[in-house]
């Protein structure tokens, strides 16, 4: 064989009570697994002697921004030491592919609080198979990573045919939407993502939705909501996702299916009900969550919808007219705007994380309203500073999660593991580096909230489920040898708040197609990963 695993704890992504095994892998396979004492033990070109470590399937990150960063760093030690193989990308309904030559300006303003501004990337790529050929040759032609599967971004695909205009789509405007995403699904990717409570894309009505959603489903691709609301109404948005992809007959994925803002403390149950009541009837529903109680998005997120419509250069123009500035401060101080989920904004609960201006850096690491206080100035005169500065590249962590939520969604059945790492900014979301040792260690080990049997499946064989993968997510012969090798009693987070990038630690060994991605718990100039397509 190529490589034995000796003695390890096999923890196979079912669910079911782990044992002790001997694992050999050829040619970037599973090839044997020899339960401990039922015969020959395999013999390999390379050993690594398990001593009783837990040997798992690779983790999905069912919701990850690493959109150019996995053309940008061939390291990415950000996931790969998390023991993460595979990310889903494309997210919240932002991303660069398909563009034409405007829709890529845009985009690429639009998000550079998520992604950068791709400077130093060549964006020789139109279409959603082009940008994955991108990933598979990326590198000077050796890949990347770790896998990454696409989702084709609702809003970018809405900028492309009508733009940023708050209004319905015509029908020839529609008709071009259904193709753009046929194609996009017909070139590889695994279905579709919306960002509800962002521009352009939430100004599609579930009409428009309902069509672009039947699309997908032709394609036995499913539909991946950041829905319209996470603060008021959160309920009636998740209801209203439910029911729509109910009508499309598609499958639907909840992104960051959180329960936040003081109106939703404690409700989780109220959510979990409603889930259950659809997944009774039929209903194909999966989510996910990252474990951690803040949420992390851009400042310019946070506008009134209507401040949003044109594009970033008609938001830089609104915020630097003092009569629409004051407009959009009572929209957000007292009405309570869209963008932050139709909740009163805390300036108090609003922590910069990053800033593309390095000029701006003393605010990373304050919230708004202690930035204000050292500047003897109010909130509002601040963020509008730092938007118009920062040219709305400014990141935030927003203070405003339920741990009891957090907990009880995680233990749901359809629960899956998400980072919705972002992986910009001095001071990014310690979820980004941590998201996958959080749940082993904390939840785990320190918590009891989950089993480690149980908590595994969640992160590799239902991820998988859902991305139709029919040889990942499962420690069994014949499937991809796609391994994480963990000690369970250290496995631990790295990342906090105060040093958001610090690697996880108990986490000696990642392997992607057979090959040492994270070996004795250093990266490895190993370029394993390649765009996972849609199969058909």
């Amino acid at each position: 064989m190529d490589l034995v695993i000796r003695g390890a704890r096999v923890i196979d992504g079912t669910g079911d009570t782990s044992y002790n095994a001997d694992v050999a892998v050829q040619d970037g396979r599973i090839a044997e697994i020899r339960r401990e004492g039922t015969g020959t033990r395999p013999t390999g070109a390379r050993t690594i002697e398990a001593d009783g470590l837990a040997l798992t399937p690779g983790f999905i990150d069912m919701h990850a921004h690493s959109d150019l960063a996995l053309l940008r760093d061939p390291d990415h030690s950000a996931k790969a030491a998390q023991g993460v193989t595979l990310e889903v990308i494309g997210q919240d309904g932002l991303s660069y592919a398909p563009v034409d030559d405007r829709t890529l300006t845009q985009v690429r303003q639009a998000i550079t609080g998520w992604n950068g501004d791709g400077s130093g990337i060549d964006f020789d790529w139109r279409t959603v198979g082009e940008y994955l050929d991108r990933l598979d040759g990326a590198h000077g032609g050796h890949g990347i990573a770790v896998n990454a599967a696409y989702l084709i971004p609702q809003g970018t695909v809405r900028m492309y045919a009508v733009g940023w205009d708050d209004r319905e789509a015509t029908g020839a405007e529609l008709g071009r939407m259904k193709r753009l995403v046929a194609e996009g699904m017909e070139q590889g990717a695994v279905g579709m993502s919306s960002g509800l409570t962002y521009t352009p894309g939430m100004y599609a009505k579930d009409a428009e939705l309902t069509e672009l959603c039947r699309v997908v489903a032709s394609y036995d691709g499913y539909y991946c909501p950041h829905h319209r609301s996470y603060g008021a109404g959160a309920l009636e948005a998740y209801e209203e996702m439910v029911e729509l992809t109910r009508s499309a007959n598609c499958p639907l994925h909840l992104a960051h299916a959180t329960m936040n803002f003081g109106v939703n403390k404690g409700k989780a149950p109220d959510l979990l009900a409603l889930l259950d009541t659809a997944l009774a009837a039929g209903a194909d529903i999966t989510l996910d969550t990252y474990p951690y109680t803040p949420g992390c998005t851009t400042l310019v997120a946070m506008l009134p919808s209507w401040a949003s419509e044109g594009g970033p250069d008609a938001i830089l123009a609104r915020l630097q007219d003092d009569g629409t500035a004051a407009r959009i401060r009572h929209h957000m101080e007292v009405i309570g705007a869209d963008g932050c989920h139709g909740v009163p904004i805390e300036w108090d609960t609003i922590e910069i994380s990053g800033v593309s201006d390095p000029g701006l850096a003393s605010c990373v690491g304050k919230t708004i309203k202690q930035a204000a206080d050292m500047r003897g100035e109010e909130p509002w005169v601040t963020a509008r500073r730092l938007l118009i500065n920062d040219r709305l590249g400014s990141t935030i962590l927003q203070h405003v999660g339920h741990e009891e939520n957090v907990r009880a969604i995680m233990r749901h059945p359809v629960h899956t593991g998400g980072s919705d790492g972002i992986l910009q900014g001095f001071k990014p979301h310690p979820r980004a580096y941590g998201t996958f040792p959080q749940y082993l260690g904390k939840y785990v080990r320190e918590l009891g909230v989950l089993s480690l049997e149980e908590c595994v499946a969640h992160l590799t064989s239902r991820p998988a489920a859902r991305l139709r993968l029919p040889d990942r997510g499962l420690v069994r012969e014949g499937y991809r040898a796609d391994l994480v090798l963990f000690d369970p009693d250290t496995v631990a987070a790295g990342s906090t708040f105060e040093a958001p990038r610090t690697l996880p630690v108990g986490m000696p060994h990642v392997l992607i197609d057979g090959k040492p991605v994270i070996e004795d718990g250093r990266r490895t100039d190993v370029l394993a990963g390649r765009a996972v397509r849609r199969t058909a």
